[in-house]
């Protein structure tokens, strides 16, 4: 049987018969394995005026935020040996629960932030409605969704701030306990796609963010496929879903397809989980899979192999295999939000941010290029850090005078090597 020559030996077949009656000499190839090269192109239209990003925040609002963050507390313990909740409320003062840990946390994060970022607040479901509040998915419809404090029109530093205060206000005023305080499930697919429309949303001028803070697993989904005695259906109660049916049912699968939509629109979504409900059972993998979607991945910084305990760090992506962002208390809430602060404000505007994955693997290996034309790196152009490619001198005046009328296009290309 003939086999056909490779093309090593047909390279050295010929070279002997050019050779004709001279010698013919045997060349002895080492086999290299190919090398793995990645390369990441950040392009942006500059404008510094413009350049402050919208970032709504979608806050869960369901009854289970007035459950206790330690159910394991003694001072959260009802005499029935039962935890407070609900028609059972807490006592804040030695019995903390998710709604006063986050109102705790607020007030810093929004003050830090608010100057650099135009905030917008929806919370769901309405816990402002008396209607039905019998019903475990009441006022769970997108159309009912409250939006309490829409995105600012303004962009200046005092307005912004201002703003994000009056969030906070709105934040602080919903009880833990009596009317007003949160209450029903969770309609998260719904809540997503009603932020999706928002006209403050379709601005394609700036970044865009959805921050969806979540206590529980999603539900309240009128039109999920699986019905409550459908062996498929993952009942989110503790009691079972047979008096409140489907909508009692896991809603993961329409969940993330409402952030893949809001990702089609160039609008990314931030998750956070608070509480025991999404760090366990199916919570992991249902805000995992919303927060991949959403293109936001927690990441860590070279050199770092883990993200927290049980959280690897990927020595080659740099992206913690827990994609969302996870606090169990009001400290660990407050520093989610802050690592969220950090990634969605522009402090400098000189700087084109590259996350720990996208850096060169050598200071020789990346481009950048302003207006179509190659600038070399030094003094009065840009200079390269762990953060990205940081403009200065000249360049970052140039930058710093862009309006919406006058951008300036710029360009940054670096090649990883793996």
């Amino acid at each position: 049987m003939r086999t056909r020559p490779t093309l090593l030996s047909a390279v050295a077949f010929g070279a002997c018969v050019s050779a004709l009656a001279g010698a013919c000499q045997v060349y002895d190839f080492e086999r290299v394995e190919p090398l793995a090269i990645s390369q990441t192109t950040v392009e942006e239209d500059v404008n510094v005026r413009n350049s402050k990003p919208n970032v709504m925040l979608l806050v869960d609002t369901s009854g289970s935020m007035t459950e206790p963050v330690d159910p394991s507390d003694p001072d959260c313990k009802l005499p029935d040996g039962d935890i407070c909740f609900d028609d059972f409320p807490c006592n804040p003062a030695v019995c903390p629960t998710r709604w006063t840990e986050l109102q705790a946390a607020a007030p810093k994060f929004l003050a830090d932030t608010g100057s650099l970022v135009r905030f917008g607040l929806v919370t769901y479901p309405d816990t402002r409605s008396e209607t039905g509040l019998e019903a475990f998915c009441r006022s769970a419809s997108a159309a009912s969704t409250s939006m309490q404090k829409d995105l600012p029109s303004a962009d200046d530093d005092a307005t912004l701030l201002a703003h994000a205060n009056s969030i906070n206000d709105i934040l602080q005023k919903i009880p833990n306990a009596g009317a007003g305080r949160p209450r029903g499930g969770t309609p998260t697919s719904l809540s997503l796609r009603f932020v999706k429309d928002l006209p403050g949303l379709q601005d394609t001028q700036r970044e865009q963010f959805v921050v969806l803070l979540t206590d529980g697993l999603p539900n309240c989904n009128a039109e999920n496929v699986y019905e409550d005695d459908d062996p498929q259906c993952r009942c989110t109660q503790p009691s079972g879903c047979a008096q409140v049916g489907k909508s009692g049912c896991l809603d993961m699968d329409a969940s993330v397809t409402a952030v893949r939509e809001l990702a089609a629109k160039h609008i990314t979504t931030i998750v956070i989980g608070f509480g025991s409900e999404t760090a366990t059972g199916n919570g992991p993998a249902v805000l995992d899979a919303m927060a991949r979607a959403g293109g936001f991945a927690r990441t860590c910084e070279a050199g770092e192999t883990s993200c927290g305990p049980g959280d690897p760090c990927d020595p080659v992506t740099h992206l913690c295999q827990r994609t969302f962002y996870q606090a169990g208390n009001q400290a660990e809430l407050a520093q989610a939000l802050e690592d969220i602060s950090n990634a969605v404000r522009r402090e400098d505007p000189c700087l084109i941010k590259l996350d720990p994955s996208q850096l060169p693997s050598d200071p020789k290996l990346v481009a950048v290029y302003v207006e179509g034309e190659r600038i070399v790196s030094g003094d009065g152009t840009w200079v390269l850090t762990d953060k990205g490619v940081l403009f200065n001198g000249a360049m970052c005046e140039r930058i710093l005078a862009t309006t919406p009328e006058s951008r300036l296009n710029i360009k940054v290309r670096a090649i990883r090597q793996r």
